[in-house]
């Protein structure tokens, strides 16, 4: 949607959800444009979700919400990704732009932080997400019901302690009171979230590992330098979007330099685009490549 419609739209719906009610000849005429228009923005707004209706004939307003207010916070999940990439799409909006500091304004206020990229990911997962979420905020021990180990195929409930959401928020870090270790767990093969009354006891042994953008986990993160081409770059930027901050053009290549916690990551895009990716740094890395095509 381009800019000016974004700004039709949200004048569009400051009007109907006013005190006055407007008929669809009254809006067009504010607003300089054509009754068709008018429907057309309406479809929009519809479209993400707002809810238009004939009041009486041809007047028409956004339906009120009924209380209480839903918490949009639990209702709308961004992982930081999407959210690097909402972000990035405001940024580009030009700084004359009355709706730019606004609409960040705005998203900060609804999920009640300084940065959209505080976000959690998977509506799916909503109702798993907020039970981690508030075991975390209370400090209280789990149930993680029905988890699914990707290593073992066992399907076994898991006691544990969470205390930190991902980067991306698809998993979740959390004491295993079992095997005394932290752990990732993936909150997609979680069937059922418990929290518990019980307080945390092993709170002193939290502590979770940096995650890459190649979404690889580890305790010491090493320096990995890429040469890639134009499509190497484009593909990097669409898969990992948050690698985009260690990527910067050099003549008609461009170069990622950047951090790693692990080989796995980096290393399969490697291989998938060996032919337009040379390995500038990083002895640990072309070995692994090495091994890899040796197999």
């Amino acid at each position: 949607m381009d800019q000016p419609k974004i700004e039709r739209v949200l004048r569009l719906m400051t009007l109907l959800t006013g005190n006055a009610t407007y008929t669809v000849q009254d809006l067009a005429q504010m607003m300089g444009t054509t009754p068709r228009s008018i429907y057309r923005y309406m479809d929009t707004l519809k479209g993400a979700g707002f809810v238009v209706e004939r009041v009486d004939g041809t007047i028409y307003r956004c339906a009120a919400l009924k209380r209480p207010y839903p918490d949009l916070s639990k209702m709308v999940y961004f992982s930081e990704e999407e959210a690097a990439i909402v972000a990035n799409m405001i940024d580009r909006l030009d700084e004359t732009n009355v709706l730019k500091q606004g609409l960040k304004r705005k998203l900060a206020a609804v999920y009640d932080s300084t940065s959209i990229s505080d976000f959690i990911d998977k509506k799916s997962n909503a109702v798993n997400v907020q039970a981690l979420a508030d075991a975390i905020k209370g400090k209280k021990k789990g149930i993680l019901h029905g988890y699914e180990s990707a290593n073992s195929g066992v399907i076994r409930d898991r006691h544990v302690e969470p205390f930190s959401f991902t980067t991306n928020y698809i998993d979740i870090w959390a004491y295993d009171l079992e095997d005394g270790i932290n752990k990732r767990f993936k909150i997609a093969r979680i069937d059922e979230v418990e929290v518990q009354d019980e307080p945390w006891t092993a709170e002193k042994s939290h502590k979770a590992q940096p995650i890459d953008c190649f979404r690889i986990h580890g305790h010491r993160p090493t320096k990995v330098k890429l040469q890639l081409s134009q499509r190497a770059k484009n593909l990097l930027l669409e898969e990992y979007p948050l690698a985009e901050k260690y990527v910067k053009k050099s003549r008609n290549r461009w170069i990622f330099d950047g951090p790693v916690c692990g080989m796995e990551g980096v290393g399969r895009f490697v291989l998938g685009l060996r032919q337009e990716i040379d390995i500038l740094e990083s002895d640990e890395l072309k070995q692994y490549v090495a091994e890899y095509n040796d197999k």
